[in-house]
């Protein structure tokens, strides 16, 4: 969805034709809001994580390569 965002401003910011990317965007859109709908309705009603914690949780996961893995032994 990010990129079809970008893709849009992209568009608008060049003065062109931006009307496919602008409907994409907005069906991505609904059907967000649809999948959170049905979430909802099947019982759930946690606070849904937003951008800043999925990258804040990212940040915290470290991936150690194999190479300083068997350095540090």
């Amino acid at each position: 969805m990010a990129g079809v965002e970008a893709s849009v401003r992209d568009l608008i910011n060049g003065d062109r034709d931006c009307v496919q990317q602008a409907l994409a965007q907005m069906d991505l859109r609904r059907k967000v809001n649809l999948l959170i709908g049905e979430w909802k309705a099947a019982g759930g009603g946690d606070v849904l994580p937003d951008v800043r914690d999925r990258v804040r949780l990212r940040l915290v996961k470290t991936v150690i390569s194999p190479e300083r893995a068997s350095t540090r032994r």
